[in-house]
């Protein structure tokens, strides 16, 4: 992974994910309480890298609010 972040809160979770998928380029996924909402790949890398710092922000404002990273591998979500 390339980036992976889980966070908690109120008995919800969110997950963020970056991930190099071989020949399909990189694979970028979103997910809400273990169900995929956005997921898609990415062949350029400078929009792997804006989807990060996206992701970073996101994440950074969600903690902001309260929520908490889970550590450990991000889920299986598929």
């Amino acid at each position: 992974m390339i980036f992976a972040k889980r966070l908690f809160s109120g008995g919800h979770t969110r997950e963020f994910v970056v991930d190099h998928a071989k020949e399909n380029g990189w694979e970028v996924r979103e997910a809400q309480d273990n169900h995929v909402v956005k997921r898609s790949w990415l062949h350029d890398w400078h929009r792997v890298e804006n989807t990060m710092a996206r992701f970073a922000i996101e994440t950074t404002q969600l903690e902001r609010d309260g929520w908490i990273e889970l550590q450990g591998p991000a889920s299986s979500v598929v």
